[in-house]
């Protein structure tokens, strides 16, 4: 089982993000799904969360410019970000709560790197 994002790369300051995570595997359920960074200097932070029916959390930094979504069916989750500011530079993690067998597993992808240039 695992996650991949895709998408990252180079975003001009004010211009717009778009991230792709799919799952795979065998996934029975999927609990929640969210998007996760390590700017340069800081730990890994929360970015944006959706949870099972839907329920979504964004952090502070992001929030007003920024769309979590999910596609259970294609088990992939989405993250959209506009006004991209150069403190959004950094690599941006896929998170998944995912039903494998009897357990919950809380699995991680690789990273992406986005590099927000002025």
């Amino acid at each position: 089982v695992q996650v991949v994002e895709s998408g990252g790369g180079l975003v001009q300051a004010g211009g717009s993000l778009r991230l792709s995570c799919g799952a795979s595997g065998m996934i029975a359920a999927i609990n929640e799904m969210a998007w996760y960074r390590r700017t340069p200097g800081n730990q890994r932070e929360l970015v944006a969360r959706v949870r099972d029916g839907g329920r979504t959390d964004y952090s502070s930094s992001v929030e007003g410019r920024c769309t979590i979504s999910r596609d259970d069916a294609e088990k992939s989750v989405y993250l959209e970000i506009s006004n991209m500011q150069l403190e959004d530079t950094g690599v941006y993690y896929c998170y998944a709560v995912l039903l494998v067998g009897r357990t919950w597993d809380a699995i991680w992808g690789l990273g992406t790197q986005v590099t927000v240039v002025s």
